[in-house]
């Protein structure tokens, strides 16, 4: 159940006094995730990250991503078969997702029952276009760092869940940068984080504090929290962790 949450203040204490205290990287620094372990989760159907729904935060938050227009393009890095990308393309949306495992994109078509057509992208050796019937939503299946505006284009709005959290944490600046590189001035980025105590657990979906978005965010957005939820379930609870908060921010441009 999703509810909205206020930590007790002596949980947000000590939460604060853990980063105080420590490094946020030092924890997780030397958990790397290599492609290979994505791959394997895909293919042994280990991803209980998964959603069967749209994403209720999305949902609640849509209308400030769309802020008013119509027939944005958006991205979804890192996007599995997230049904939120039909949920938006039959919004009226372009959906662009970028996904390393070719299995998840074929479940997302089959699943959807969305047709669709596949190409060799000239731009990225090896790597491969899926695209919809109806042209709504393009999935690229690559790394995402081979990825740029140079061929994708940039976005009015990034629904980045289960993104940031997922990669290694010593490629955050660099992940970070290519975001940036992607947005539109006036693009809405929608950041999913998790707050918790990164000495239970070693990601992913990995510690991501405020502090750390701001260092990789500040200097050019401005970034706005919007909600905090109690993620907590047994899942959470078998890494040893005792709470659990999904944290929604949305990241906008500076003006220049």
């Amino acid at each position: 159940m999703l509810l909205a949450v206020q930590l007790p203040e002596e949980t947000m204490a000590d939460a604060t006094e853990i980063v105080k205290k420590n490094d946020f990287d030092k924890f997780q620094a030397d958990r790397v995730i290599k492609v290979d372990e994505w791959l394997n989760r895909w293919e042994n159907k280990q991803t209980p990250f998964h959603m069967n729904e749209a994403h209720k935060m999305l949902k609640k938050y849509v209308d400030v991503m769309l802020n008013g227009k119509d027939h944005l393009r958006i991205l979804f890095p890192l996007c599995g078969k997230a049904v939120d990308m039909k949920w938006l393309a039959d919004l009226g949306h372009k959906i662009v997702g970028i996904e390393v495992s070719e299995k998840a994109i074929l479940e997302f078509f089959t699943e959807q029952s969305v047709s669709y057509s596949k190409e060799a992208v000239s731009d990225v050796p090896g790597a491969t276009l899926f695209k919809s019937s109806d042209g709504k939503i393009s999935i690229y299946c690559c790394s995402i760092y081979d990825v740029s505006s140079s061929f994708i284009g940039k976005f009015d709005g990034i629904w980045d869940r289960g993104s940031l959290v997922a990669i290694s944490p010593c490629d955050r600046q660099r992940y970070s940068e290519l975001m940036l590189s992607l947005m539109e001035d006036d693009c809405c980025y929608l950041l999913e984080a998790f707050d918790y105590d990164p000495r239970l657990h070693k990601g992913p979906p990995f510690f991501v504090p405020f502090s750390a978005i701001e260092e990789l965010y500040g200097s050019t957005c401005n970034i706005k929290f919007l909600e905090a939820a109690d993620m907590l379930t047994d899942r959470q609870r078998e890494w040893g962790l005792d709470y659990f908060i999904q944290n929604i921010y949305m990241i906008t441009l500076k003006a220049t």
